[in-house]
């Protein structure tokens, strides 16, 4: 009986390390599929002794991926163990290995904007500025050291829990676990892009609704504010008081404002959905791009936007 063939904790780790440049070869066919294929290199090199087998592992790990750098980490996990069980004569094909690459790597994209880009980054280096401004070196130390700490822990760890949980996908080929992780991790993904919808798409109506010429005492009347620094903090006092409404004698109010009271971004949330409707209808990402930017210096020129 052979002797089955496993990863070693070295050569997990070397494609660790590796991993961590995974966006260090991008191509605007594949996207990251160069550095995924550099990454996982060490392991294809123990995994097959045989020439022709290490050309197939590595044309099969040469397909379309595509995700956040750090949350890459547990996709690399389970796709090593799928290899793992390949290489020692479980029937995994090459669709089966890429179906969980691409069963995954979509949700998870989602997780990793907030959570590293538009969290922990930003905590940290706060945190370092404020060291870095009283003078001290041990701002930018400190944000340099815990930041990569943080990252490589996680990339290491997860990378870990995916090649365990892989061992289970593998004794599920049918689809029950694998389907639960995939589900579990769109549903996140999912609510979080919905989430940062409002932050990442603007769209404001320029069309005016109405004017309405305010009565005296709800508007800062600048030509009778005192000079210098008193009208300066008269100016601040009645703007508190009045809010953005008060900077005006002419009350106007737009399309967009009336839209914001109604439902606050509404029309970022439509866009988004017909965006998403059209890739599903396999309409070009390039296509719908185009189309975004003709449309917008349309409405910009016709002064809808």
């Amino acid at each position: 009986m052979d002797k089955k063939i496993k990863l070693t904790k070295n050569i997990r780790f070397k494609v660790a390390l590796r991993h961590q440049y995974l966006q260090g070869s991008w191509n605007y066919e594949r996207m990251q599929n160069g550095g995924w294929a550099f990454s996982i290199i060490p392991a294809i090199k123990a995994l097959y002794s045989n020439k022709e087998d290490r050309i197939k592992a590595l044309k099969r790990h040469l397909e379309f991926y595509n995700t956040h750098p750090y949350v890459s980490s547990p996709v690399m996990g389970v796709t090593l163990s799928l290899e793992e069980e390949k290489a020692n004569g479980a029937k995994i094909d090459d669709a089966t290995i890429q179906g969980v690459k691409v069963g995954m790597m979509g949700p998870l994209a989602g997780v990793g904007d907030p959570v590293f880009w538009f969290t922990a980054r930003p905590i940290l280096g706060a945190l370092g500025a404020s060291l870095a401004l009283s003078g001290s070196i041990m701002g930018p130390l400190l944000f340099f050291v815990v930041w990569n700490v943080i990252r490589f822990a996680f990339m290491w760890y997860t990378q870990e829990f995916g090649y365990k949980v892989g061992t289970k996908i593998t004794k599920d080929l049918s689809g029950g676990l694998l389907n639960k992780i995939t589900t579990g991790a769109s549903i996140l993904g999912m609510f979080i892009i919905g989430a940062l919808v409002q932050r990442w798409v603007s769209i404001s109506f320029a069309p005016i609704v109405s004017k309405v010429t305010q009565s005296q005492g709800a508007y800062i009347e600048w030509d009778k504010l005192p000079q210098g620094a008193e009208g300066i903090k008269s100016a601040l006092a009645q703007y508190s008081a009045l809010g953005a409404n008060g900077l005006d004698a002419v009350k106007v109010t737009t399309l967009q404002q009336n839209l914001d009271q109604l439902i606050p971004g509404l029309a970022a949330l439509l866009l988004t959905l017909l965006c998403c409707k059209l890739l599903k209808k396999k309409v070009s990402p390039i296509t719908i791009i185009i189309a975004l930017f003709v449309v917008g210096i349309v409405a910009r020129v016709i002064g809808l936007m």
